[in-house]
């Protein structure tokens, strides 16, 4: 990497002015936090003489990146980067970058009246749930958790050095909420932003699920003065690449240490109340619904489900990034056949799918997007579940075979075949079921997505007869 003088990045080389007070909070601290939850924030103020929702972000298991931007006062630079050209921006609505360790600020901003949002990026496995969403509390994880915050729990309050630093999402966030309705602070919203269908659904269950098993009162509270908010998100934000520091100290004459690549394209859809307020979102682009189930099945289903067809069929046919394996002309007939079949559930006309699938194809076909498929394919078990599995059930129910549904599932499977090395939240069970020999192997590894159609002979037949034309 070629040394170039610059000026480091923080709040007085940039001129910034004075930032917003802390009134978001997040947990899940990444670059698609900054490029999307942060983006829309900052330019929700962009008319602002002073802005007015500052985020306060808290990293997951690791703290380098939250150390990073503490040392730049929260600013990053963030680069959508276009089929030819980059533009750059500083984005300076992060006031503060905090590792996930540090729960007695994380408690001591949830307790607070002025805080009106707590939005959540921590995968679809962070919500450590069990079938259908629900409450698990056998969950070896959860259950191990709400042993220590019962143990905790006095009075209508948790001892929070008993407590500790919780293992999961949800038992910070109770501890939070716990704090808030001890100081009377009221009511705030709680938004997942994960790639999950229902997510609001899935918030709600992990937290006020744990929360109620620790104290049926708290759980109530909860349930009447907390809004879990249903959201549809999409931008393609890949890994940051070594190269992006260089381009961007060259660009802007600023040492970024933590910059952000993300694509020009971005879309959130939000159905929900929010009782302690919220940005103006909208006028950032945001869509406020009241319905925002058809949304998110077109971006589960058409976004994600062919990222995930493109991550296991991709990396089987050699190829490394999207815009790799949409290149391929096999692959890319694969996809289409893919959207064909969401296509038959997705018909409301405010979805508009035909346009939405060429815009699709633009973004996977930009060249300056290096959107990895080895990422993408982490927690395969987790993603197909939504994007994969709903697709084939509904096209079965219809009296149709789902052969492009079939086919995203047997690619999952032919990829797992033979590796040792399993990056999913259910490694045990997956690498169970792949130890098996033959037929069996695929019908567990289908069980592993779902029951029913794993019992469904012609289905294994379907799907096996697939896995062996993939590999």
């Amino acid at each position: 990497m070629t040394t170039i003088d610059a000026t480091p990045l923080n709040r007085a080389t940039a001129a910034t002015g004075t930032p917003a007070p802390p009134r978001l909070v997040h947990i899940g601290l990444g670059a698609f936090h900054r490029a999307h939850q942060v983006w829309y924030t900052r330019h929700a103020e962009a008319d602002a003489a002073a802005p007015q929702w500052g985020y306060v972000s808290f990293s997951g298991r690791s703290a380098d990146l939250a150390l990073t931007l503490q040392a730049q006062d929260g600013l990053y630079t963030l680069v959508e980067r276009g089929p030819e050209s980059d533009e750059y921006e500083v984005i300076e609505n992060l006031v503060e970058a905090r590792p996930g360790e540090d729960v007695s600020r994380l408690w001591e901003l949830l307790a607070a009246p002025t805080t009106a949002v707590l939005t959540i990026t921590v995968t679809e496995a962070g919500y450590d749930l069990g079938h259908g969403l629900a409450f698990d509390p056998d969950n070896e994880k959860v259950a191990a958790e709400l042993t220590a915050l019962t143990d905790a729990y006095r009075d209508g309050a948790f001892d929070t050095r008993a407590v500790g630093v919780p293992a999961t999402m949800a038992g910070k966030v109770v501890v939070g909420l716990a704090e808030r309705r001890r100081t009377g602070a009221g009511g705030m919203a709680v938004i997942s932003c994960d790639n999950l269908s229902a997510n609001d659904v899935a918030a709600h269950n992990a937290i006020q699920g744990l929360a109620a098993a620790v104290d049926p009162e708290l759980g109530a509270w909860i349930q009447e003065n907390v809004s879990f908010v249903a959201t549809s998100i999409d931008r393609i934000t890949p890994r940051t690449e070594d190269t992006l520091l260089e381009d961007v100290t060259r660009d802007t004459g600023f040492a970024d240490a933590a910059p952000v690549v993300t694509e020009p394209f971005r879309s959130w859809v939000l159905q929900g109340e929010f009782p302690a307020g919220r940005p103006e979102w909208e006028k950032a682009g945001a869509q406020f619904v009241t319905d925002i189930e058809p949304f998110e099945r077109r971006k589960l289903w058409l976004l994600n489900g062919s990222h995930s067809l493109m991550a296991y069929a991709g990396q089987l046919r050699g190829h490394a990034t999207v815009a790799e394996a949409i290149g391929d002309q096999t692959c890319r007939a694969w996809v289409e056949e893919f959207w064909d079949e969401a296509a038959h559930h997705l018909t409301a006309p405010e979805l508009d799918v035909p346009v939405y699938r060429a815009a699709l194809l633009e973004r996977f076909e930009n060249p300056r997007i290096r959107h990895n498929l080895a990422q993408i394919a982490v927690d395969g078990s987790a993603k197909q579940q939504m994007r994969a599995v709903p697709v084939l059930k509904a096209e079965r129910a219809a009296g149709r075979p789902g052969t492009a549904a079939a086919r995203s599932i047997a690619a999952w499977i032919a990829y797992l075949d033979g590796r040792t090395e399993i990056a999913d939240a259910a490694e045990q069970r997956v690498r169970e079921a792949n130890e098996r020999p033959g037929t069996e192997r695929v019908r567990a590894l289908i069980a592993v997505l779902d029951e029913e159609l794993a019992a469904e002979q012609d289905v294994v037949e379907q799907v096996d007869g697939v896995v062996t034309e993939l590999a």
